[in-house]
This record gives structure tokens, sequence and C-alpha cells, in this order.
């Protein structure tokens, strides 16, 4: 008892030395025999107030309650000590996984590596499979949980629980007496706010979302209130630590890679992969916690007077909670930092006026996509993981089954934090699908990077490819988005949300729309500007075609599992986009069909020939020339013209180029095998029939420019 009750209550004499022992004030270590020595002294001085205080009569009583009062405290704040030491110093409940625990399994462990390259089916089938597995713990992430504390330190500390927390009747009245232990049912702190949904209070990025979790536990009973600030400060070290290797690693690879889009692209993608990394990990530090608090605190015997039963157990709930909720927190706000930062869910698009800002010209539609498929990744992990974590942060005082709400319905931080960890992320995620689709309407109109001079496919088609692949692999994730989020493009929630191929009908409409506008800008580009907007829609609508359009029968969407042969077969697409086709095209043959104004055919009966009956008359000749010399006229605009227009698409130009032939080379064969017999001109012929049928033909064969 000196050991532990040295001093004053200013200046306790207790030093600690976390797994190498407590330490006495003469530098010894503190055996277990004196700890339990302590423990004996503090339930004699509990058994003296006790005395004392049923002999008020007494004139010595008053001053040698006060006495025992204090010596008491110091008692409590010593041991106090004690618990902060040793589940302080003894570190976090988790570990690295060991290698030859999983080749005993003849299973090779999941590196980084393997994760970086993980497909979106990849995951969900590994963490399906680790859900499957009765021991969770050991199936995900790259540590495993374990006890940090030697057998003595468990019974030092059992001790000291079961001395602090199975007071008979006369300890409950010291410490009440003293003000430890409220006397009427005590309301802890932090508590939950009205309504019990927690936001945001701190910034983000700052390594907390909540304020609640920063603050001093405070549950009435110090030993609990000692554990809980212990292990609060362990378990968000070791998740802050997991968030900061991994933030490093991407800096570093990204550091020794030269910058550019495709690298900022796959950054965010990384992001995304960490988050998911950094739940596993979070799930294992509350395992590892929960291990902690089930072979110390639930174990120690409980009070022994049931009038204060209830207040006890539901201070074991929230003190364990108080450890939780700090894990928790630090994910919540990493994950709300990698929307935020990397995802873009900051930067909105465009003002609340309809104006663009300046963040506005950062959001291109791959940033957008890349963006969307990383919080739909996000979203896959929280969808899965989510339940198992939030079931984690719950705990029976009695270390049973766990209660859903802690005490009597009583809904803990822990619980709150992991409602606000799968609110806050298919908030963000519905922030990115609406980004996408917003790029894809507000991509520019002109400029040759968005509006080919050549009629090419333009790059927006390319990135909107490029972004409905990378999103498809996502569809479990984007209907648990739609049914708790009402979406521009579906309004319904619930069980009557559509499904991915709604959002990608979404995103294709736009694009068709963006392509449009476009294509009637070509028209202040000359006079051959409208025949180039025809071409640029064929173009542009044959490309989504090869690339989405279905191949076979099937449902109305399929994907592989990275998303790269994604294939839209619902009916609309396939009517919609070729009736668009189709009908630019007939628009861009009648350019051609210019042509087949000079190929009429002239009477015999205006063909009069000189004297010679060789050559024609001046005016019958000059009725084939006239014919041959608007053909050599219009053919030469119309082809010189169409000749710089790009089709890179080899069956798309040999296409073009057998329709345009289709237009008028059968006539102008006929016209000319008829008309070229007869000398309409004496000294001119060869200019006039210059371009025979078969020249005509190989032109056509050069028509377009391939690259």
């Amino acid at each position: 008892m000196r050991l532990l009750l040295d001093g004053d209550d200013t200046n306790v004499n207790v030093h600690v030395r976390g797994r190498e022992g407590t330490q006495s004030r003469e530098g010894g270590a503190l055996s277990e025999q004196e700890l339990y020595a302590g423990a004996d002294a503090m339930e004699i001085v509990r058994d003296a107030h006790a005395y004392f205080s049923k002999r008020l009569e007494w004139k010595s009583a008053r001053a040698t309650m006060d006495d025992l009062e204090r010596v008491h405290q110091v008692g409590v704040d010593a041991m106090g000590l004690l618990v902060t030491g040793h589940l302080t110093g003894a570190g976090a409940a988790v570990r690295r996984k060991v290698d030859s625990a999983e080749k005993q399994k003849k299973k090779r462990a999941v590196t980084a590596a393997d994760r970086a390259e993980e497909t979106a089916a990849m995951t969900r089938d590994r963490l399906q499979d680790a859900l499957q597995n009765r021991d969770l713990m050991k199936s995900i992430g790259e540590y495993e949980e374990y006890l940090p504390l030697s057998t003595r330190v468990v019974r030092e500390l059992r001790a000291i629980f079961e001395c602090l927390g199975g007071m008979s009747t006369n300890g409950v009245d010291l410490m009440i007496s003293t003000g430890a232990m409220p006397a009427t049912a005590y309301d802890p702190q932090p508590a939950l706010p009205p309504g019990g949904k927690i936001l945001r209070t701190e910034k983000v990025g700052s390594g907390h979302y909540s304020n609640l979790t920063m603050r001093p536990l405070k549950t009435g009973y110090p030993h609990l209130d000692s554990y809980g600030e212990a292990r609060k400060s362990v378990a968000y070290a070791s998740v802050d630590g997991y968030c900061r290797q991994l933030r490093n690693a991407r800096k570093k690879i990204l550091s020794s890679t030269p910058g550019s889009a495709a690298m900022s692209h796959a950054n965010v993608d990384a992001a995304a992969r960490d988050a998911v990394r950094c739940i596993e990990h979070c799930m294992v530090v509350v395992s590892g916690e929960k291990s902690v608090h089930r072979c110390v605190v639930t174990s120690a015997q409980g009070p022994e007077d049931k009038s204060v039963e209830s207040q006890y157990e539901r201070a074991l709930v929230l003190s364990y909670s108080c450890v939780a909720s700090a894990a928790v927190d630090r994910l919540l706000d990493l994950i709300e930092y990698t929307f935020l930062r990397e995802g873009g869910c900051a930067a909105n698009l465009a003002g609340g006026d309809g104006t663009s800002n300046s963040a506005e010209k950062d959001m291109d539609i791959r940033s957008a996509a890349s963006a969307a498929a990383a919080g739909l990744r996000i979203v896959d992990g929280v969808r899965m993981l989510g339940p198992s974590l939030s079931k984690l942060c719950e705990i029976s005082p009695a270390g049973g089954a766990s209660s859903a709400k802690g005490v009597q319905g009583e809904t803990t931080i822990a619980s709150a934090l992991c409602i606000s960890l799968h609110r806050s992320t298919v908030k963000n995620c519905s922030k990115t699908l609406e980004n996408l689709a917003r790029s894809i309407q507000l991509d520019p109109l002109d400029g040759t990077k968005h509006r080919p001079s050549d009629a090419r496919v333009a790059t927006v088609s390319s990135d909107v490819v490029h972004a409905i692949r990378i999103v498809s692999p996502f569809f479990s994730a984007y209907k648990s988005v739609s049914k708790r989020r009402s979406l521009p493009w579906d309004q319904e929630i619930g069980e009557k949300a559509a499904d991915m191929d709604t959002f990608v009908r979404f995103l294709v409409k736009q694009l068709i729309i963006s392509l449009q506008g476009k294509a009637q800008n070509y028209k202040n580009d000359g006079p051959d500007g409208t025949a180039k907007g025809n071409l640029f829609m064929m173009n542009n609508t044959f490309y989504i075609l090869e690339l989405l359009g279905p191949v076979g029968g099937g449902a109305d969407a399929t994907s592989d599992d990275n998303g790269e042969n994604y294939r839209i077969s619902g009916p609309w697409f396939k009517s919609k986009v070729t009736r668009i086709f189709e009908n630019e095209k007939t628009r861009y043959l009648s350019h051609w069909e210019i042509l087949n104004t000079h190929l009429t055919a002239v009477d015999d009966k205006e063909l009069n020939y000189q004297n010679n009956k060789d050559v024609l008359s001046l005016e019958s000749g000059r009725l084939l020339k006239s014919r041959f010399s608007g053909f050599i006229e219009d053919f030469e605009r119309v082809y010189l013209a169409h000749r710089g227009f790009t089709v890179i698409d080899p069956n798309l130009r040999e296409m073009l180029q057998n329709d345009i032939r289709g237009v008028f080379l059968k006539r102008y064969k006929a016209f000319f095998d008829k008309y070229s017999r007869i000398q309409f001109s004496k000294k001119n012929m060869e200019t006039y029939l210059k371009y025979s049928p078969q020249k005509i033909d190989s032109l056509l064969s050069q028509l377009f420019t391939q690259v």
C-alpha cells in the first residue's frame, strides 16, 4: 500500500514503463504481491470509511473520513496511472502477418503489389471469400490481431479492475463521497448529439472527423476512463500510422515518375485502393482492441451492488466505444479526404448560377471518370466490410453476444460513426457520378482539341467510352448508391432504383448531345462545313457502336472483370446510335448527289453532226461539253474538299467509299461509255475525258485521310 499510496493527491510517486514492469519510487520493479497488497489496503480503507460513516457522532469521525477519502483517492489515481502505463506501453493489438502462417495453409499471402493490380471483381471475390470465412480477421488486411499483453500484465490489470470495479456497497459509498463516482445515474461524456447523427466538425485531412472522439472519456469510473484514454490513443495511432504509410508509398511512386495525366488518374485509383486497405486494417485494429477489452475489462468482476450494476455495464460499453470510435473516426476522415482531394468532390463543375468556376477547368472527363471509378471502389469496400466493422464496434458488457445499440437501446459513438461512414461514402460517390455526367455536358463545343478540324473521332467520344468501361465493373456499388440517393438521371430510391445500365444510357445521351452541338458548329467552317459535320457524326457514332455495341445476345449490359470488353446489349443503344449514323450518312451522301445532275442523257435528236459525219456540230457538242465539264468541276471541288477529312477506321472508310461509288459511279460509267465514243470537241477531247470510270474509282479508293 505504501508504494501505491505514497504522497498526497498532487504528487503520486508512481512511474510506469509499459511491459518492462511497474516501477516504485526506489527504482525497483513493483511485484504482483505488492500490487495485490495495495488493492487489499484500499479495501481496508473503504471498510474503515464505512465504519466511521456509521459513527458520525464521534468528534474525530469527520476528520478521519476526510483523511481516508484523500488516501483512497490517491490510490485510485495511482492505479489509473498503472492502467494507463500498461495499456499504452503494450502497443497496438495488431501485428504484420507472418508468411509462414499462410504457407501452412498452402495459400500465398496477398501482397500490396497484388492489391494494386486487383480488378473490381477480384476485390469483391476476395472480400466475399473473407466474409464467408469463420475467422474473418485472418482473411483480410496485411495485419492480424493479437494480444499485446503478457500474462503478468493481464493479471495485474484484472486485479486493478476488480479492486475498483468490483467494489462492495461500502466501496461505492466511498467513491460517491469523494466524487469519483456519481450517486445517481451518470451521463457519460462524450455523448452523442441530439438525434444521434454525427456530422463533421473538423477540417478535412486533419486526421479527425468529429471532435467527439477527442474529448476526454468520463464514464464515472476512473479505471475505465484510464483504459479508454490509453487504448484510444493506441488504436488511433495504429490506423493513422498505416494511413500515413500508404500515403508516403504513393508519394514515393509519383515522385519517381514524370508527371502526366495518366499518372494523375493512376494516383486517384491508388488512393481508392489504399482507402479500402485502410478499411480492412481498421477492422483488424478494432477486433484487436475488442480482444484487449474482453481480456482485461469485461473479464474482471463487476460491482456486487445490483443498484449500480446497469450503470457500470453502460460504462463498460461506452469505454470500448471510445476506443473503437477513435479508429473509425480516423478512417472516416481518410475516406472523405480521398473523395474531396483525390476525387474532386470539393470542386463543383459549375456554380449555382450556371457559370463555370476555376475548379471546372481542372475536372475534365477522364479526371471525373477516374474519380467516379475510385468512389465506386470505395463504396464497394464500405458496402461489403461496413456491416462487419459496425458489428466489431459493438460489445456486450457481459462478454456475450454483441448488442447492436449498446445497453438498453443506446446508440454508441462508434456505431454512429459507422453509420456516418456509409452515409458519407454514398453521398460523396453520388457527387463523383454527377460530376462525370456534368463534365460531358460541359465539354467545349469548339477548339481543335474538342472539335477536330478534319472531322475525325472527337476526344469526348474516346473519353466517354473510357469512362463507361472503368465504372461499369462496379455495378453492385452503383446499385448501393442509387438505392440511397436520388440522382439526376434516376429519381427513384430503394428497390425501384435503376441499375448501372441507366447511368450508362444517360452518359451516352449526354455524349450524343455534345457531339451534335459540335457538328452544328462545323457550319461556320465554310461551304463544306455541313458535310464535315455529317462525317464527324458518322465517325463518332460508328466508333461508339464498334466499342460499346452488342456482339451477340445477352443481358442489357455485359462486362468482363476489368471492363475492357464492356458491351451494351440493350436494344435502345444499337437502335438509337444506328439511326443517328444512318441519318447522317444519308445527309453526307447527298453532297455527292450533285454529280448526278450532270449525268443526264442527251436526246439523240439533239445530236447533229457536221458534214464529215465524225464530229458533232458546235451546238450539239456544247451539250456534252457542258455535262462533262460540269461533272469535272463539281467532282474536283467535292473530292478535294472531302479528301482532307479523316476516317481512321478501315471498315468505315471502305464502307463510305463504296457508298459514294453507289451514288454516281455506275451512272457515270454508263454516261462515259456512251458519250466518250462521240467526238464532241475537235481539240480538247482528252480534257473532257480525263476522268475515266477506272480513274474515278481509283481516286475514291484514296478518299479520306487515314491518320
